[in-house]
């Protein structure tokens, strides 16, 4: 492995520093965490299209998305102890392996079972990825390298949600949706030589024994959880036995996954973690970036689809000025988390905020302006936030315990991204609703529209027609106003988290 104890020599540029099998690891990790990320986004581009291909109904297809998020949740916290046993090289080979191969079956699905159980398998395989490649790095890299590796590492992190959806839409438009898939096939396979000669064998492997009881219990508090949040509104939330059900399961669960990490002697999750001040904190400032993360992503392709008509391509065009916001800040990112790194936190989520704001302002006639420059600034609060957040997170925590504390803090940063997600869907849903029927309400043929003149004729209600495309126009409007309150909420997300930045403590020097 990479030797971290090397004199540092902070009058030469980081990247300068680097050695061959360091550059080389960077690489690795980089594109395994691109693959990861892009099929995030990726999946939900096509779901129109394997709805139309297979047969299936919204609800249906939407467990495509569902259960690969829900296979991602319970597989993560068991990185530390695969890497335990495995050891680094091969534990990145089943996995980088196991996910590829999965990519591949999905494309190849001639159903919708086969499809859904191949995203299963997809996310089982790539949940360590994120958390294995991050603990790899911190625990290699000297600490006055690390910003830099982080910058690196965050590239496949940022970058993989944005180039999923243009990637996509462009292999997608040439065959169909089977491509999105089969497109990961070669960068795993290029992924898996450098993992090979990247990574060296392991030797000091861990024999401890597995906590079955806690895993299962933290598995069925995910499952459950996840259930919840993404199938309430459907099933009118505790109206529904089955999210009675969920509920109850879930709270038990959790209760016993407590009580068992407490008092086992050799737990699935040590809450010893917890002890440490900026992991805890950081953990939670995990959680906050989860919610902003991907949450536009989601919203924004519907928005420009459905109420502006916008075709894939311009849509992936327009969302990529998150990844042209995420490159500015790697110009200056790895300084700045040397010298002030709690500012960079505070002015990250700062950043998300105003981006955010903005949106709250936006009507149905927004432009391409509006759209780019307020993408580039999430884009550029994400990034801002990110590298010292781990940095810090991680500066405290023992080497033996880093990758350990990787597969917690990327489960909680994944977990806030499907729980924000599926808040802000159902804000959108429920204003949608709400706001569709009291617009209505206005509309009779006793009472005159505020229209101009020269669209009388169009909005009249004394005729069928003109009724459908009043109909349709209030559901647009309604929309729209279903969209400005989610922005809210995501607004309001960044503002309460900018004060966390206060609470680490500045990492001693070495």
């Amino acid at each position: 492995m990479v030797d971290s104890a090397a004199s540092p020599d902070l009058r030469r540029p980081a990247f300068l520093q680097l050695n061959r099998q360091q550059w080389l690891i960077l690489l690795m990790i980089q594109l395994s965490n691109l693959l990861f990320n892009m099929t995030i986004t990726v999946a939900n581009l096509v779901l129109p299209q394997m709805r139309g291909a297979l047969a299936a109904t919204p609800d249906e297809i939407s467990w495509v998305i569902t259960l690969n998020l829900i296979a991602t949740a319970i597989v993560t916290p068991m990185t530390g102890w695969l890497a335990g046993r495995l050891g680094w090289r091969n534990m990145m080979l089943w996995t980088v392996g196991g996910f590829t191969l999965a990519s591949a079956f999905c494309g190849l699905a001639g159903s919708l079972e086969t499809l859904i159980l191949a995203r299963v398998i997809q996310g089982g395989f790539g949940a360590p990825i994120a958390p294995l490649g991050q603990a790899i790095l911190i625990a290699t890299f000297p600490r006055h390298l690390l910003p830099f590796a982080l910058v690196m590492w965050g590239v496949g992190a940022v970058f993989g949600p944005v180039l999923g959806p243009i990637i996509g839409a462009l292999a997608t438009e040439a065959w169909n949706w089977r491509a999105a898939f089969f497109m990961i096939v070669p960068p795993g396979i290029l992924t898996l030589v450098c993992i090979w000669f990247a990574l060296g064998r392991d030797t000091t492997l861990s024999r401890v024994r597995f906590d079955w009881i806690g895993f299962l219990a933290l598995a069925c508090t995910l499952i459950c959880a996840q259930l919840i949040f993404d199938r309430g509104h459907r099933f009118d939330w505790f109206d529904s036995p089955l999210i009675v059900v969920c509920a109850f399961l879930g709270l038990v669960s959790f209760w016993i996954f407590v009580i068992q990490c407490s008092t086992a002697k050799n737990p699935f999750l040590d809450f010893a973690l917890l002890r440490d001040r900026n992991f805890t904190v950081g953990t939670v400032i995990a959680f906050a970036v989860g919610m902003l993360s991907f949450t536009s992503l989601v919203l924004f392709p519907t928005l420009l689809h459905d109420l502006r008509g916008y075709p894939e391509d311009a849509i992936s065009t327009l969302i990529a000025a998150r990844g042209l916001g995420n490159w500015t800040a790697f110009f200056f990112i790895s300084t700045l988390t040397r010298l002030i790194p709690r500012l960079c936190i505070a002015a990250g989520f700062a950043i998300q905020a105003v981006s955010c704001l903005w949106m709250t302002s936006f009507d149905i006639n927004v432009t391409d302006f509006a759209i780019f420059w307020s993408h580039y600034l999430m884009g550029l609060g994400n990034s801002v936030v990110f590298t010292p957040m781990v940095a810090m997170a991680f500066s405290t925590l023992p080497r033996h315990r880093i990758t350990e504390g990787a597969a917690v803090f990327t489960m909680m940063r994944n977990f806030g991204s499907s729980m924000f997600v599926s808040l802000t869907v159902l804000v959108f849903l429920r204003s949608r609703s709400i706001n569709e029927a009291e617009l209505s309400e206005h509309i009779n043929p006793f009472r005159s529209l505020p229209v101009h003149a020269g669209a009388a004729d169009v909005w009249d209600t004394g005729t069928t027609l003109g009724l459908a495309r009043i109909s349709g126009e209030v559901g647009r409007q309604a929309a729209m106003i279903g969209y400005i309150n989610a922005f809210t909420i995501m607004a309001i997300a960044a503002i309460l988290a900018i004060p966390l930045a206060l609470l680490l403590r500045r990492p001693p020097d070495e």
